[in-house]
């Protein structure tokens, strides 16, 4: 990745990768959890090579990103990460953006493609419209779909706290393995990613992010009136690619209807072959591909 640039950006110091032309269409990678900017390590390049500006954040709790104050609520909660997306494109006068990306990147991308779609160009989303239903999150699944769910479960324990401070590499590479059974990452790889979540907040962001998703914590008072207007499960109405890994292990792919109404403008949805949760690292020119199929409209 090439050198990491830090601005502040509303309530973060966000630290970034950003290459290519300064007059080339803008594309904004974002990346998911448990991953970080490497994960765009083929992506980037191939857009860059074809004449795009592109800009890869960590995302709050990862790598060099930092809060600005520390009386700022550590939320990972939905309202809060598309917030972070929209203020880092005003603090680098981005006015409008191709966003692309997948887990907690995906649905930052999703928050802000539904509610400002003035600044979106064009969404590429793994699995589909990435915004939480939390009135919804008490309502059981189905058991196979549920014990895919552990870590979220484990998560929402004060044992589950422990042990991801603790183990928290150790947490990231099993998620990994689970959610991509067939993609052979090498130990180099994920050593790249690792320090990632050495950020002193991850654990907190993290946490927050799990227990907010099922109500079981409040969120960031500062974002109650943007996760008011998730929660009415806005459609996204800007251009938009969706995805699914046909082995993804932890969102098992969906019928290609699936969400259809959540789109009230063009989607094409794709399901992808030998692929799990970490499409755009697995398979980077898939993922290149749709952004560049947005970018030139």
């Amino acid at each position: 990745m090439p050198p990491i640039h830090l601005i502040q950006a509303g309530v973060l110091t966000v630290g970034y990768a950003d290459e290519g032309p300064a007059d080339g269409p803008v594309v904004v990678l974002l990346h998911g959890f448990p991953y970080d900017i490497h994960a765009y390590e083929e992506v980037a390049p191939l857009l860059v090579k074809a004449g795009c500006r592109v800009i890869v954040p960590y995302l709050r709790g990862f790598g060099p990103t930092r809060f600005v104050l520390a009386s700022t609520p550590r939320s990972g909660e939905q309202a809060a990460l598309g917030a972070d997306l929209l203020a880092l494109m005003d603090a680098l006068h981005v006015q409008k953006a191709v966003l692309a990306g997948y887990d907690w990147g995906g649905r930052a991308a999703c928050v802000v493609a539904a509610l400002w779609p003035e600044r979106c160009l064009g969404l590429v989303s793994l699995n589909s419209y990435n915004i939480q239903n939390i009135a919804t999150a008490m309502q059981p699944a189905a058991p196979g779909r549920e014990h895919l769910l552990w870590y979220q479960y484990y998560l929402h324990s004060e044992r589950g706290r422990a042990g991801l401070a603790l183990n928290r590499h150790d947490f990231a590479h099993l998620l990994w393995q689970q959610w991509s059974p067939t993609w052979s990452f090498t130990p180099a790889q994920f050593q790249q990613t690792a320090p990632a979540f050495d950020n002193p907040d991850f654990v907190d962001v993290v946490i927050h992010s799990y227990r907010h998703r099922f109500g079981l914590v409040a969120g960031d008072p500062a974002y109650a009136d943007i996760q008011q207007r998730l929660s009415e499960q806005p459609a996204i109405s800007v251009r938009s690619i969706t995805f699914d890994g046909a082995d993804d292990g932890v969102n098992p792919a969906k019928a290609a209807l699936a969400e259809a109404h959540q789109f009230s403008g063009r989607r094409d949805h794709r399901v992808v072959e030998g692929a799990g949760h970490n499409l755009p690292q697995e398979k980077p020119h898939v993922f290149a591909n749709a952004v560049l199929e947005l970018v030139c409209g």
